[in-house]
């Protein structure tokens, strides 16, 4: 490693990462992508009629587009992954073979006490619900058939990711502790490493972002703030960061400070 790169343990410590090769291919920019997940308009925004909002998210969306954009530039793949269902339906709860719908949207009406009306419509295609609330790039890639609560199924993201030569993951999008975490397993069952910035992607609510966190750190991949992963690339790249980017602990600092 070429920086002073850390990551978080799951009970929340910083701690500093082992001079050791496995992790310093991790933190290869020229074997990375990045996953952005659902940070459409079906979660993401202001409108009174969002499927699920997803608050957090909203509120990172700032977050999300200065690191992806720093990636960018850097060399690094962002790769925009959605929710994607065909119109009416078909795929989820006007399905033949789950009766009413996948298992979270059963379990949210004990638990969460959505407007069920709204919120069959989330994904659809050809509504304003698939519209993306991020900043896009013509260097961006899309993965637009993701129908249930993994980034990897029922598509072609591990293709795409062969195909790029990437081996490390970063996901970003929300929820962290729904299709972040999903997308960190199955990742890590293919043997890809896995790295969640969590300053950018963002929880149903810090709770729930906290423990996914924690399983992630133990079990899937590194916990990292951004900035300091932005700085190990940059160093890995041949390029000088932002005075900003060198001071920054966080995304948020960096949103603060006009690009």
């Amino acid at each position: 490693m070429k920086t002073e790169m850390y990551c978080y343990a799951p009970d929340g410590e910083r701690m500093g990462l082992p001079e050791d090769e496995v992790f310093d291919d991790w933190l290869d920019p020229a074997r990375t992508a990045i996953a952005c997940v659902d940070m459409h308009r079906s979660h993401v925004g202001d409108d009174p009629d969002t499927p699920i909002p997803a608050a957090r998210a909203t509120e990172r969306v700032g977050a999300h587009n200065r690191f992806h954009a720093i990636a960018r530039d850097l060399g690094v793949r962002v790769i925009m992954v959605q929710h994607w269902q065909r119109f009416g339906g078909t795929d989820d709860i006007n399905s033949q073979s789950v009766q009413g719908g996948t298992n979270w949207r059963h379990l949210e009406k004990i638990f969460m006490n959505l407007d069920r009306e709204k919120m069959n419509e989330l994904g659809w295609e050809g509504t304003k619900w698939v519209d993306l609330m991020v900043e896009e790039d013509e260097r961006d890639l899309y993965v637009r058939t993701k129908k249930r609560l993994s980034a990897f199924y029922p598509t072609d993201l591990e293709f795409l990711l062969d195909q790029l030569g990437v081996r490390n993951l970063v996901i970003t999008g929300t929820l962290t502790d729904c299709c972040v975490l999903n997308t960190a397993f199955d990742a890590a069952n293919r043997d890809f490493r896995v790295i969640v910035p969590r300053d950018v992607a963002a929880g149903l609510d810090t709770e729930m972002e906290t423990a996914a966190e924690k399983v992630i750190a133990y079990h899937l991949g590194l916990v990292v703030d951004a900035p300091a992963l932005l700085r190990e690339w940059s160093a890995r790249a041949g390029v000088e960061p932002s005075a900003e980017l060198i001071e920054a602990t966080t995304m948020d600092d960096l949103v603060a400070v006009p690009a």
